[in-house]
């Protein structure tokens, strides 16, 4: 980094509006709209432009026209602006994204679109994809140092903490489950914020405690505890045990990888616990070794049941393993379709449970394929070549972290290619981040060599 511990310090001890203001005051206005852009992004995908829905109310489920067309303009406004910027200072950062790897994925999305049971609907849906995964890629190319991108990530943080802080105060029938919601009113007492669902907000809450897990790493002595220990806290109160268990788990195990310098040692780290959760999660309804196993185990990987809309959905792979459904297009009228005896309620889930098997029902296998070899296998190898030549060690270790938990918790929700998630958004980012960072310096390395 560019500062030393002693300014850094000196800076903590000012209000965060006045770390703003002095932050801003060191950029151009193209450098700031930048900056803007980027905080934009982050709010515009974590509080969303209906933050607080009201689950009590029927029509909570109901998709309204003209909202929808003001996120879809929201979100490639941000996005074209992005690219604009990029274009004019990021070029050689924006031409190592075209590689033959992402062009088939985007090649064969574009396939399996024309090739979709519901084609409307999936291209309407993916280009709110591009839009939102755009902005994500193109996030840590906007803020022109180091500095700044801390300072945008840390101002996001903390409006959307406060927030949802408030909502629990001020309006907690809008940020609490209640018993009088609509679905899940067994939910009741569990935090939400803002969010529309306590399984949104306890893994952005996860990711916002690595954040500022990280800002502490860099020198930011009181904004980053502030957000590890607000969104901590929050967590704990979401009642969200699976990002609660993730949380630690998968931070000890990024903690692991970054000391581990062999590559396949990383691997193995990374991915052999990866592979023994999918088989004791959806590998136990496909073979009954592995059932056994999972019933002996002190808890339940399938999470009460789920093991019945992975068989749904393993029938619904089974029926097009090749081309795949249609992107985003196979869960919104799955009712007709015929599933095991007793297990009839499957037919109303909303995903599969899980990201990868999610990937394999609307893509096909050859898409969940390019996604794995793009999304899991890469930017391992990114992180050990940024790793490999010292380049900002604190972010590159929270883009690990954050890639990791997306990667362990797609084990039992689904978020990859999901357009308008957060998860998403914050593992595009990611992984894009470990991207650059293995091919470029960090501004403020550079600016810090004579």
């Amino acid at each position: 980094m560019d500062r030393s511990v002693a300014d850094m310090t000196d800076l903590e001890t000012r209000s965060l509006g006045r770390m703003l203001r002095d932050g801003l005051a060191e950029l151009n206005a193209a450098q700031a709209a930048r900056c803007l852009i980027a905080v934009a992004s982050l709010l515009l995908v974590m509080v969303t432009l209906d933050p607080f829905p009201d689950l009590r109310n029927p029509d909570v489920t109901t998709i309204v026209g003209g909202r929808m067309a003001v996120t879809y303009v929201s979100w490639g406004l941000l996005a074209a602006i992005a690219v604009l910027f990029a274009a004019r200072t990021d070029a050689p950062s924006l031409k190592t994204l075209v590689t033959p790897l992402h062009l088939c994925l985007v090649g064969w999305l574009l396939i399996n679109i024309v090739l979709s049971e519901s084609r409307g609907v999936s291209m309407q849906r993916f280009v709110l994809l591009v839009s939102m995964t755009s902005l994500a890629v193109l996030l840590p190319l906007l803020p022109p140092t180091q500095r700044s991108f801390n300072l945008c990530l840390g101002a996001a943080a903390l409006v959307l903490l406060a927030l949802c802080y408030l909502g629990v105060l001020l309006a907690p029938q809008y940020s609490i489950h209640t018993a009088l919601d609509v679905t899940e009113p067994q939910l009741a007492g569990d935090w939400r914020g803002s969010f529309g669902h306590k399984n949104i907000a306890s893994p952005v809450m996860t990711i916002l405690v690595y954040v500022g897990i990280y800002l502490s790493a860099v020198g930011s002595f009181v904004m980053g505890p502030v957000i590890a220990a607000l969104a901590g806290l929050f967590l704990i109160f979401t009642g969200g045990k699976t990002s609660s268990v993730l949380c630690l788990a998968v931070y000890a195990l990024a903690s692991l990888v970054y000391v581990t310098p062999s590559l396949w040692l990383k691997r193995i780290i990374c991915f052999v616990p990866l592979i023994a959760m999918n088989l004791l999660t959806v590998g136990s309804v496909l073979s009954p070794a592995l059932g056994a196993m999972t019933r002996l185990l002190p808890l339940d990987p399938t999470f009460t049941g789920r093991s019945a809309i992975w068989e749904f959905a393993l029938a619904a792979v089974a029926e097009k393993p090749i081309i795949g459904h249609g992107y985003a297009a196979f869960w919104d009228d799955v009712t007709a379709r015929q599933t095991a005896q007793g297990a009839e309620w499957a037919t109303s889930a909303a995903h599969s449970h899980n990201s990868y098997l999610d990937l394999a029902v609307t893509i096909g296998l050859p898409g969940l394929l390019l996604v794995i070899l793009v999304f899991v296998l890469a930017p391992l190898g990114n992180f050990q070549r940024a790793q490999a030549y010292s380049r900002s060690g604190a972010l590159a270790k929270l883009f690990l972290t954050v890639w990791l938990f997306g990667l362990y918790y797609g084990t039992t929700e689904t978020f990859l290619l999901e357009r308008q998630n957060p998860i998403w958004f914050m593992f595009a980012l990611a992984a894009a981040g470990l991207h650059f960072l293995a091919r470029f310096q960090c501004v403020a390395q550079a600016e810090a060599k004579p």
